[in-house]
């Protein structure tokens, strides 16, 4: 119960932070409180009022932002392991998440060679139908030409 009511209350904070109206009423309450300040001669009182509500707010932001941003990588997780299972990918990758920071930079380098070669070896299959084309147009030409 509790989960699910934090879980609907950082979803709803986070879509709410999020909206450019939210942005303007910052931005105005900023504006206001450095408009204010000649009149508390810039006092110290008025320096803790924007200090104190900034800190405040980015202090539970973290945690909010946290929240869904650990929600939403794992069901994007969740899906692509979906994806990988269903279709003709390497099941070995299935949570490699949960591996170490190098374990999984060892993993992408190595998936990016093998995309290095994999491109290398369409280039070349490409440029062998290029001349096999190439070929079958002249000796069609030639053909012509004799005939």
């Amino acid at each position: 119960m509790l989960e699910r009511s934090f879980t609907r209350i950082a979803n709803a904070v986070a879509w709410l932070s999020g909206l450019p109206t939210t942005f303007i009423i910052c931005v105005v309450v900023v504006v206001v409180w450095a408009v204010t300040g000649p009149f508390f001669q810039f006092s110290d009182t008025w320096q803790l009022i924007i200090n104190t509500g900034t800190t405040i707010v980015t202090f539970l932001m973290v945690f909010l932002i946290q929240n869904t941003q650990n929600r939403d990588s794992a069901a994007i997780q969740t899906k692509l392991d979906e994806l990988i299972r269903v279709s003709e990918g390497r099941n070995r990758f299935i949570g490699i998440e949960h591996l170490t920071e190098s374990e999984v930079e060892e993993i992408r380098r190595k998936c990016e060679r093998a995309a290095v070669h994999a491109e290398k070896e369409v280039a070349e299959d490409t440029a062998e139908r290029v001349v096999e084309k190439v070929k079958a147009g002249k000796m069609a030409r030639r053909r012509k030409d004799a005939a």
